[in-house]
Parts: structure tokens; sequence; C-alpha cells
């Protein structure tokens, strides 16, 4: 039961976000106006002080910039908390500078937000900052859009510029995976379509900007359905024999009696008791601070977490994770830092950059190391295990926060993808190798052949697994002992858990990899036929192997080409939005750069491919 004249009205956190000079600050001042949180000489200052260039009336930015730089250069360059109300409703916004160099104060604020308000000026439309905060507000883990196509008075209030703008947004943001994208045009300092209609935007038949962000759903719900997380911040000593687990509860619900899992020990015990504010309770839900209580004496100690036994966290020494590089200084591989996960500070190398992000095409690109407000996914090895979440299930215990260890200074922002297998991290001490009797070469031997991995990469359609089936005829109509491994193949069972993201992607190569590795070991030449699509992958199976026993051979056809070809009507499916993450369509592949062997589709016929492979290896001296 609710205590009398308590307000039961939900919360919604967002921020607003977009390229420099899009009105941003003026938006969020006429929201303020408009829901009657600007007092009367609040607003009388503001007309008496208002910049020259101000056409008419108050300069609402003035209500969010703060800052003497910020109101003597007419910019945002911090980020600027508000809070408003409206009879449904209660909000805390964010008002976030566009500069590209304050990219990291935008990022920080978009991390806690439940929705994001993206500002567009309607002369100017669609800008590379745009882009880079729609990603930015994919990557926070913001599932709500609302686009507001503002200075509609520049252009007339014309219908067709707010339609052209609002199908550019839409085909950017078909890449991503946002719940909910709305577009709605405005002009924050007439106040037309704010928070009434305006009757110069009659033809919109939307419901105006307050109407959208007072229809969007709170985010507490989906927090209360996570498996229970909670991890411990504090230890409270307070009392002989008393040793409470203070923290705030990062997913989930807990209740009294209830079975925990103690991570990344992987110890179990019960809960004794739960205490909040104001003392002891039966249960508490995601969001609440509490101090809890074990049945069981057990080393707990800051940092870790406590689970739900049935769905666990994930516990590695190893994860990848989308960075957002913060500092000056470049990230460079194989250099340590400090990750702050929660409230668990541990040392991590980051060992290789799969790839930095092309903010506006969203392509993957090869780099060697981060400058200020890039985007990568990148790889990290901890010094211990330590437990956390992907980001998409549990945003709480699925980021970081990289330390510069010279200095002190956060240098980067960490979204974890996934954990990866101790076999690419640092391998326990406890796993040892086995040697066996029979050694590689003497396997290969037998065989009249020496180990290799041929893998295939290109494009669907190139040919790939057409020139490896008739490869693998050829090789054992020579009496030779191979085995194809076929990406389809592959998908019914090794990586029937896979989808068809980039990072799944990433894990299907992986495994593929360590596989391959595998056969080469027992001697035999290993046909590998995957799209493949990024460098750093395939560049991570070569270095499975010994020197010499990665064959990469490039299948080459244009886009074009394999479109036409399509034998499995993939290409159609992907161009009518069908299928999502297709290599070629809305996914990059990345050419080989130098690849032992190119064969072009356009040109040779299949028996024409497996000649020129048969010759090469031969030459090779891998087929005796």
């Amino acid at each position: 039961m609710s205590a009398p004249g308590e307000d039961r009205r939900d919360l919604l956190r967002f921020i607003t976000c977009g390229s420099v000079d899009d009105g941003k600050s003026s938006l969020m001042g006429r929201l303020l106006l408009e829901t009657g949180q600007v007092y009367k000489d609040q607003l009388r200052a503001l007309r008496q002080g208002a910049r020259q260039d101000e056409a008419a009336g108050a300069d609402l930015a003035l209500l969010v910039d703060g800052l003497r730089a910020e109101r003597e250069q007419g910019i945002t360059i911090d980020v600027a908390w508000r809070y408003f109300s409206t009879p449904s409703r209660k909000f805390i916004v964010a008002d976030t500078p566009g500069h590209v160099q304050y990219t990291r104060n935008m990022a920080s604020a978009a991390s806690t937000a439940d929705a994001a308000v993206v500002l567009i000026d309607a002369a100017r439309g669609l800008q590379s900052q745009t882009r880079r905060h729609l990603f930015l507000c994919w990557l926070m883990g913001v599932r709500h859009v609302v686009v507001a196509v503002n200075k509609m008075d520049l252009v007339g209030y014309s219908q067709r510029v707010f339609d052209d703008i609002q199908a550019g947004c839409i085909d950017f943001a078909a890449q991503l995976d946002f719940a909910r994208m709305h577009a709605v045009p405005v002009c924050a300092v007439a106040g037309d379509n704010v928070a009434a209609r305006g009757r110069r935007l009659e033809w919109h038949d939307g419901p105006t900007l307050l109407g959208l962000l007072e229809s969007l759903p709170p985010a507490g719900a989906l927090a209360e359905k996570q498996p229970f997380r909670f991890q411990v911040q504090y230890i409270n000593r307070h009392g002989a024999g008393f040793r409470g687990l203070c923290g705030t509860i990062a997913g989930g619900r807990v209740s009294r009696q209830d079975e925990v899992l103690i991570q990344p020990a992987g110890h179990r015990s019960r809960i004794k008791s739960i205490s909040g504010p104001d003392g002891q309770v039966e249960s508490a839900l995601a969001g609440e601070a509490v101090t809890i209580v074990l049945t069981d004496q057990i080393d707990v100690g800051r940092g870790t977490m406590l689970a739900d036994p049935h769905r666990p966290s994930l516990a590695a020494q190893a994860l990848d994770a989308n960075i957002v590089w913060m500092a000056d200084s470049p990230l460079l591989e194989g250099r340590q830092y400090d990750l702050k996960i929660g409230s668990k500070t541990i040392t991590a190398t980051a060992e290789l950059i799969h790839h930095c992000i092309n903010i506006n095409n969203l392509e993957h690109e090869h780099a060697e190391l981060l400058d200020l407000n890039d985007i990568a996914l990148v790889r990290w090895r901890l010094i211990g295990k330590a437990a956390f979440d992907a980001y998409r299930k549990n945003r709480a215990t699925g980021a970081f926060i990289v330390i510069d260890r010279l200095n002190s200074q956060t240098a980067g922002a960490g979204m974890i993808v996934r954990s990866v297998s101790d076999a690419l991290a640092s391998v326990s001490p406890d796993v040892v190798w086995h040697e066996h009797r029979v050694s590689k070469q003497q396997r290969s031997g037998q065989k009249a052949q020496r180990p290799a991995v041929l893998w295939f990469t290109g494009l669907s359609g190139a040919g790939k697994s057409s020139v490896a089936n008739a490869l693998e005829q050829a090789l054992f109509r020579l009496g030779h002992h191979s085995y194809l491994l076929d990406g389809d193949n592959v998908r019914h069972g090794l990586s029937r858990d896979l989808g068809f993201t980039d990072s799944d992607r990433v894990e299907n190569i992986r495994r593929i990899g360590e596989v391959a590795r595998l056969m080469a070991d027992a001697g035999l030449v290993v046909l590998s036929a995957f799209i493949s699509p990024f460098r750093n992958d395939r560049a991570l199976v070569r270095s499975l192997l010994e020197p010499g026993e990665f064959v990469e051979i490039y299948v080459r056809a244009s886009l074009e080409t394999c479109e036409k070809r399509d034998p499995k009507g993939l290409y159609a499916r992907a161009r009518a939005g069908e299928i999502r993450h297709f290599t070629g369509i809305d996914s990059p592949y990345e050419e080989p750069e130098q690849p032992e062997l190119v064969i072009d589709t356009e040109r040779l016929s299949v028996e024409e491919s497996v000649d020129l492979i048969l010759d090469y290896l031969r030459q090779r001296n891998i087929l005796r």
C-alpha cells in the first residue's frame, strides 16, 4: 500500500543529443517553459540578458547552458541535467553537447538513459555527428529514439523536407535494432509541436514531442524481469559477528531464503536477511540499495557478484567489448589498463582490436590503435576471472570503464559483447596440453602430404563451396586425406547457437579455427569454406597454426555477379529486409590484403580453379 500523497507517476530518463547548433538546449528550455518549470523572474532575466543575435524574446538555451563558457560561445560543453514533470509522468533529462570533442560527455549521459531525443536542423539535414550520436545511443543500450527535426521555420515548415530527413534516419537506423524510432517536426524557438500542435504543422498527424515522451515505456519493468544480479560494493562489519554485503541490486528480484551463486568463485549460499533504508525486508527489486547477509561464512569481497544460480552471469578471464575511446593518448594493442567493472577493478591487456567502426556507414575497418572518439570491438585478457554479463542483457553488469594506469584517468567506456574461451586467453595452469605418442609429422607422413588449412573466403555466391567441393573430390581421387568444413554444415551443429551479428560471426570463425587446428594436427588437409568477412578473424586463425600451414584463398567475384547468381536466394531476401546483417548488403566484407591465392570465378571455371590450387599445393610440397 502506498503512503498518503505518494507520487505514483513513473520516471523516464532521456537525453537530448545531435550535431552542433541543432537546437538541443533551446528545445530543452522550451520543454521546461511549456511544463511550468520556469519562474517569471527567470524569464524576465533571460529576456534582459538575451544575446544580441536573438531575433525575439528570451534565449531559452540559457535555461540549461549554465557554464560561463557556454553562455559566451553559445554552445553546450558539459552535460546539463534537468527535472520536469507533467500530470502523467516525471522526467530527468540530460542535455548533451554536440561537438565531436565532447562525445565522451554524450556517451556518459546515454549510458543511463531510457530514451533519446536526437535533434536534426531541418536546414542542414543528417550530419556525421548525428549518425555518431544515433550509433552511440544504440551502443549504450538506449532502445527508444525520437528524432526531432528542429528549426522547421527555416525551411518554411516544409513537409517534403521533413519526409526526406525522416527517410534518411530510418535508412541509417535500419542497420541498428532500436525498439522504437519516431520522427517529429518541431520549432523549439516558436514552440510548434513541442507541447502543442501549432497551426503551421497541422499536416503532421502524429503526436507532439511531449506526447511521444509521455508514451514511451519506462525501463524499470525490464530490469525487474532480468536474472538476479548484485555486486558487492562494501562490507559492513557493524557489531560483533555481523557481516553485511552492501550494494545496489542490478537486476531481478531477491527474497529471504533464496539460493544465490557467488561469482566468479562458484560457491553457493542462501540469503539470511535483507535490509533496506527502513530496516529488514522480505524481498528487494532491481535499483534498490540493500544490505544482504548470507547464511554461510564465505569469503565474499568487494566486486564479488551474487547471481541467480539457475541463470548465472558469465565468469571468464577474457572478453570482447565495444569500446568508446575517450582519451587523447591512443589505446594500443598489448598495453595494460585497469578495467572497472561495477565495483571490481582488475588489470587487463588490450589483446586485439578486431575492427574500428566507420561512423558514417557503420562499416568495419582495420585498426592498430584507437584515437579519441574512435569506436571499436576490442578483446581484453584479464589477470584473473571476473563476473559480468553481456551489455545487451544487463547494462549495469555489462559495462566497464577503462583506466589509464599511468595517470589514473578514465580513458574509455566498454560495453561487453561476450566472454571469450580460455583457448584464446591465458589458459589455467591446471590445464596441460597432452602430448601424443604419435606426432603430427608421423600422421601426415603416413598420408604422403603435409598438414594444411586451405581457407576459402569470399562473398556469398562467389563460388567458395563449389570450388572447395570439387577440390575435395580431386584430392580423394589422388589418394590424399582431407576434410571439408562448410559454413552451412557447421551451423547445424558446432555453431547452431550463434546468429549472424558481427559478434556471432567472430565467435563462429574462432570455433572453426580451433577445429581446423585439431584436424591439421591429425595430418589432414583441411578445406574451410566460409565468408569469414573480417581480416582480423582470418589473421587469428592463421596465428593458431604453424608457419606455412594456413593458406588463404580469396575466391573473388563482384557483388553484382554474386547477386545475379544468388544460388540460395539470400541476396533477394536481404534486399527485401528479411535477413539482417548480411555480408555485402548491411554488413561489410574486408578483402584479403595478401592472400596466398586469388581465384577469380568470373574468369575461371570450377575445373580451372581446382587445377590452379593443386599446382600451388604441389609447389609448396603440401601434396607429394
